[in-house]
């Protein structure tokens, strides 16, 4: 009797990123170790406090007179305001130390202390899962996906449309992204519902997150920070950002509304159409659904308030809200659904409970995802790989060195996805590259959004395989969806970097 071949299954997000783990160890035992020396304010003594290579510590005067004598170009007002509030790298310091090679141990031990280093991510994503639970539960979300559905009909289109742009303000402004996840397990059915598939809904919230960012104008994360470890205002080369987020957003919205399009027209040429049953089973309403009553419009009015006031939170720097403040928001939110929802204690607890547990593959993938970034930084490589490309591309000529510049950043993003932390990094040993082309240094800047934005859309190492697991879609799937429209905001971005090269010059 012939054996029935077996069809191949792309791996799921657990096994590309224990890959890459792997891969990032090894790299650890080839690429050398080594470190700059970081400057830091600490505002009890207010002085500086230099940290070696070797970890000892030292401190200097927190004067402008330290700042020229390290060539940091930068103003003392920066750091002493609080502008400047992580320990950033001092040009010309790097040195090679003792190779810190991370072996089978330090691999099997890192996706725990990647756990333990996101909780504060995975509890909200915990809490936002049983809050969707309770909501499916008692009808709401069918009831006010319904009503969406008939408002929308015939002009779907503006979902995608106004929630991607919508979306994408909230990058450019306040760094919009972690806090996306929560609108997944509500805006998925609502695609479902106008025949979309779920590469759609996933575009138009991912996307308009990572174009956002990636052309950020005045987020606090990536454009202020970086500016100030330039030691320039974040207005400098701002109006190139914000036409080029205007043009980033309308490329992005016109490529997904275009694979919608077709999409809609015939579900066979859907990237997913073969999970399109198992979507639909795990999303898609069951049965007709309840009117929206009364007591559903004020539950799913609450639920949107949450948000409203979490983007508040997160947004206002006076209030300076993370994940857990945002975390407390949504559990105060949840009791008072709770109380609402005309559910008894026991139901609603053990609803509360199985919609957590619906979330328990994305909150370990985080995890998991997290420890990739902790090998590396402790086998003490992301320097070294800063140092060499910063050597590589010195002296070039000013277009070269530009196109190259972005080049590096999507490197440097795939080490160090943090928007902040590659910043504080790198910033201060790239833009006096800039000077010794002759560019002003907010060019350097824009690329370095543009690199870290633009690596964002594939690495495994931040948001999206959390988001594919969501949905239970495999990573190959939004390879072969997203690849096209990388490709074209690639040459975009460099054409942007060349137009504001040349217009400098």
């Amino acid at each position: 009797m012939e054996k029935k071949k077996r069809k191949f299954s792309f791996p799921t997000a657990f096994t590309v990123l224990f890959i890459v783990l792997i891969l990032a160890s090894a790299l650890t035992y080839i690429i050398p170790a080594g470190s700059y020396s970081k400057l830091s304010y600490n505002a009890s003594s207010s002085m500086f406090e230099v940290t070696s290579p070797s970890g000892e510590v030292k401190e200097m005067p927190a004067t402008q007179e330290t700042l020229d004598k390290l060539k940091i170009v930068n103003e003392i007002s920066k750091f002493t305001d609080g502008d400047i509030n992580k320990p950033i790298a001092i040009p010309g310091t790097y040195e090679k130390v003792e190779q810190q090679p991370q072996g089978i141990v330090d691999i099997i031990l890192s996706p725990v202390n990647g756990v333990y280093d996101t909780i504060d991510i995975i509890l909200f994503v915990f809490i936002i899962g049983g809050i969707i639970g309770v909501l499916n539960n008692i009808g709401a979300f069918n009831a006010g996906i319904a009503s969406l559905s008939r408002i929308t009909k015939g002009r779907e289109y503006l979902l995608i449309v106004f929630i991607t742009f919508l979306i994408a303000l909230g990058g450019t402004t306040f760094g919009l992204a972690e806090e996306t996840i929560a609108l997944y397990p509500i805006l998925v059915p609502v695609f479902l519902a106008a025949n979309y598939d779920v590469l759609v809904c996933i575009a138009a919230i991912y996307m308009g997150s990572s174009i956002g960012t990636m052309f950020s104008t005045v987020n606090p994360f990536s454009a202020v920070i970086g500016s100030n470890a330039a030691g320039i205002s974040f207005t400098n080369g701002l109006y190139f950002r914000v036409a080029a987020l205007i043009i980033g957003t309308l490329i992005t919205v016109v490529y997904i509304l275009k694979y919608a399009k077709k999409v809609k027209e015939d579900p066979t040429k859907s990237i997913v159409y073969e999970d399109k049953e198992q979507i639909e089973k795990k999303f898609a309403s069951q049965g007709e659904a309840p009117p929206l009553t009364l007591r559903f419009k004020i539950i799913l009015l609450l639920f949107l308030v949450t948000f409203i006031v979490m983007i508040y939170g997160v947004s206002n720097p006076n209030l300076g809200w993370w994940f857990p403040e945002m975390t407390g928001l949504f559990l105060v939110s949840a009791i008072l659904i709770g109380f609402l929802s005309g559910l008894g204690e026991k139901e609603f607890v053990n609803q509360f409970l199985t919609g957590a547990s619906e979330l328990i593959s994305v909150a370990l993938v985080i995890g998991v995802a997290r420890s990739i970034n902790l090998v590396l930084e402790n086998g003490l490589i992301s320097d070294t790989i800063l140092e060499f490309f910063s050597r590589s591309i010195a002296g070039m000529n000013p277009n070269i060195f530009i196109v190259l510049m972005l080049l590096v950043f999507i490197v440097l993003g795939f080490f160090i996805p943090s928007s902040s932390g590659l910043a504080v990094l790198s910033i201060p040993i790239m833009a006096p590259l800039a000077d010794a082309v002759g560019l002003p240094r907010d060019v350097i800047i824009s690329a370095y959004l543009y690199g870290i934005g633009l690596i964002a859309f594939i690495t495994p190492t931040g948001l999206i395989l959390a988001t594919l697991s969501m949905v239970d879609i495999t990573y190959d799937k939004w390879l072969k969806f997203i690849m096209p429209l990388m490709g074209y905001i690639a040459i975009f971005s460099a054409i942007m970097l060349l137009i504001q090269v040349n217009l400098k010059i």
